[in-house]
């Protein structure tokens, strides 16, 4: 039976699914090629519309609930079907759309590591800001929690931005984003993280 819509789902995880994040499932995910090492965190952001937070409009488009006709700058991304395994809010509310037992549809065209099809052995962490902006002292927080509780369900070797997996393509979470700040709060090697973001902020 599953856990009702937007409720906590109990224990710390449940079948892919974070107790403490609120569950929104959505229908945009697969299943993970057989026997796949789940051992990289991709950091995104996002904004619906760009700049505008706390409407709900990232929940309806990783949901596919999105009223296309709402905002013009829809029209540029009508018929997306994309989703991510979590939301933070700017407030550092906490949004799951996909367990991370499964495949998420965020990275797109991507390779790192040495592999490709980042989406096969990721989790997906979107954060709600602009890319290239700042973001708030409450989404580090749920952050830094949220990447500890996935490193101690899934054997998590590496974090990047969407930016260091599809470079040139993509641009977030951009220069905004505190690296430095993540690794202190998290305790975790340099070597965990992309070349070059260790001074960062």
């Amino acid at each position: 039976m599953s856990e009702p819509e937007d409720q906590p789902a109990g224990p710390m995880w449940r079948a892919g699914w974070y107790g403490y994040a609120r569950r929104r499932a959505s229908p945009n995910f697969g299943p993970r090629p057989a026997a796949v090492r789940i051992d990289l965190i991709v950091v995104h952001s996002i904004s619906l519309p760009p700049g505008q937070y706390g409407g709900g409009q990232v929940q309806r488009l990783f949901t596919n609930t999105l009223d296309w006709d709402a905002h013009p700058y829809f029209k540029q991304i009508e018929g997306m079907q994309v989703s991510s395994h979590f939301f933070v809010g700017r407030k550092g509310d906490l949004w799951q759309f996909v367990s991370c037992d499964d495949r998420a549809w965020h990275a797109g065209q991507s390779s790192y590591r040495g592999r490709d099809n980042c989406n096969d052995d990721s989790v997906g962490i979107e954060l709600e800001g602009l890319e290239g902006g700042t973001f708030e002292p409450a989404q580090y927080e749920t952050l830094s929690g949220l990447c500890t509780a996935i490193a101690q369900r899934y054997p998590i070797e590496h974090v990047a931005g969407h930016q260091h997996i599809a470079p040139g393509r993509k641009h977030d979470p951009g220069s905004g984003f505190d690296w430095r700040g993540l690794r202190d709060a998290l305790g975790w090697s340099a070597a965990r993280f992309p070349a070059g973001v260790h001074g960062t902020l």
